[in-house]
């Protein structure tokens, strides 16, 4: 028995709340199971915009010609995947309220503060005119050490499929949507901007690390 005490323990995904002033980590939510699949999509920003059909010909797609290899910014990234919550997992440790406490946590990335509310309902009596939005506190996808960034929670589904005896919910399977913030998302001198360089930096050099093919593989032995 004693080589399995080597095995080391798997590494958890999670979601990190972060002071946007500060920088410092407010809250840190472990995902309870490290989902099964990640669906990630990355779309360039092209200069030439929607617009070029990449035809020949005059026209108006002409001037979109001279853009055709340019990028207005960073790529726009969307993940997409599916966490679990099972009470039933964790029998060691009282929930009393199910998985309530764990639901309205990742709710609560979505959602302003009753504070932040009050406080902007305050500013509409005071008749102010314009009331700025709501800030809410970065959020970090972490999935690994070398895929930690900044991201936005766009889609959140819950499935709620067993309840204890008081209807608290046991377990849920969540559908969840993010997008990664980049520095075309936040403003100059915010820490998710530096956040945000930092994963770039890291896909960098996983990218350099990848083995490089020849032209014989492909067939163009003589060269192209």
């Amino acid at each position: 028995m004693a080589p399995y005490r080597d095995i080391p323990k798997p590494i958890r995904s999670g979601i990190v709340v972060v002071d946007p002033e500060l920088g410092v980590p407010q809250r840190i939510i472990v995902l309870q199971f490290n989902p099964d699949t990640l669906e990630r999509q990355v779309a360039p920003q092209a200069a030439g915009g929607e617009g070029d059909s990449g035809g020949g010909g005059g026209g108006s797609g002409g001037g979109d010609r001279n853009e055709a290899l340019r990028l207005k910014g960073p790529a726009q990234e969307t993940w997409k995947f599916t966490a679990e919550i099972d009470a039933t997992d964790q029998l060691d440790v009282a929930a009393p309220e199910g998985i309530h406490p764990e639901l309205a946590v990742l709710e609560m990335l979505v959602q302003p503060t009753t504070a932040q509310l009050l406080a902007a309902s305050k500013l509409t009596k005071k008749g102010t005119i314009e009331i700025s939005p709501i800030e809410m506190p970065l959020t970090l996808f972490t999935w690994g050490s070398k895929r930690i960034m900044p991201v936005r929670l766009t889609e959140l589904s819950v499935n709620e499929s067993a309840f204890d005896v008081n209807l608290c919910p046991i377990r849920a399977s969540l559908s969840i949507g993010l997008k990664v913030l980049t520095v075309s998302d936040l403003p100059a001198g915010h820490p998710g901007a530096a956040l945000y360089l930092a994963h770039l930096a890291q896909k960098e050099q996983l990218a350099r690390r990848a083995r490089g093919g020849t032209l014989a593989q492909l067939g163009l032995g003589r060269g192209i």
